[in-house]
């Protein structure tokens, strides 16, 4: 039973650990997003949608470095070119949800101030990132099988000059008093 929840402990752990770094990029990738949508905005005149999809491919083509080579550079890096249509794919999707929401406040709802743009341009990215998430992680930058993985391990060890390990190494538990 221990082994199991050291197990899902560990997996929960390997998770934190990607939401984490994916919400570094992506934070990162809003600051973007919003910054050029802003100055796009406030230099040019072209109209506020137009401005955002501008901005939200800029993000884009950010976002997937920091993914490749931050979130997923563990992950399987053998099909580049179906990785990178997917993701393309799968950000083509998450930018119609991102400027469909500020395309129906703005058009539909009248709501076409630079405040309100900001508010629904932010809610967009709110609810594509939670998309893009999933879709990501399961699609694009697919994990490696374990014994793929373990020979990754192995290298990066070897690289840093460390033996590699024979067993996996035992946690050690606390002892309660």
């Amino acid at each position: 039973m221990s082994e199991r929840g050291g197990g899902l402990r560990g997996r929960v752990r390997q998770l934190t650990r990607e939401i984490a770094r994916f919400g570094a990029v992506g934070g990162a990738g809003v600051l973007v997003n919003l910054g050029v949508f802003n100055l796009v905005r406030n230099t040019t005149e072209i109209p506020v949608v137009r401005a955002s999809i501008i901005a939200t491919i800029v993000a884009i083509a950010f976002n997937y470095l920091g993914f490749r080579y931050f979130t997923y550079r563990d992950r399987d890096k053998s099909g580049r070119t179906r990785e990178l249509t997917l993701f393309l794919l799968f950000s083509a999707a998450g930018l119609v949800i991102e400027n469909g929401i500020l395309y129906a406040a703005t058009y539909g709802f009248g709501w076409d101030t630079p405040l309100q743009n900001n508010v629904f341009k932010f809610l967009g990215i709110g609810i594509a990132t939670l998309f893009r998430f999933w879709s990501y992680r399961t699609w694009v930058f697919r994990a490696l099988p374990v014994q793929q993985a373990q020979t990754l391990l192995e290298q990066r060890r070897s690289r840093a000059g460390q033996p590699p390990e024979s067993e996996p190494r035992s946690v050690p538990h606390r002892v309660a008093r």
